[in-house]
């Protein structure tokens, strides 16, 4: 596990996370790849929001278990909250969005959101 910084385009919005990066997603759905995003899930006890709040807003789809949350000022969604499966709380962060992280060498982990 390591701590990571990440955040929205223009800085507005940042946070830390902790994560080994070893499980991230490429979905399929119709949200996360028209976005690009690549999320990597942890509890909330391991992501902590630094600066931004007051800048987020909302977006929720389909079955809206999931707060897709997105920078005001330059659209970009860093991070977003919901339920994993089993009910428990948990923090989706775009890898895409962490500071110094080459996107190219992680191993993506396909899911079929598509059908989900």
């Amino acid at each position: 596990m390591q701590t990571y910084q990440g955040g929205c385009h223009c800085g507005t919005v940042r946070y830390e996370a902790t994560t080994d990066l070893e499980t991230v997603v490429s979905c399929n759905c119709s949200h996360c790849s028209k976005r690009g995003l690549l999320p990597t899930f942890v509890t909330p006890d391991r992501f902590r929001l630094l600066s931004g709040e007051d800048a987020l807003e909302d977006y929720q789809f389909n079955r809206k278990v999931i707060h897709h949350l997105r920078c005001r000022h330059c659209g970009i969604e860093s991070f977003a909250r919901g339920k994993a499966p089993d009910g428990s709380e948990m923090v989706a962060v775009n890898a895409r969005c962490l500071d110094g992280i080459d996107v190219g060498s992680l191993k993506l982990t396909p899911f079929n959101g598509r059908d989900f």
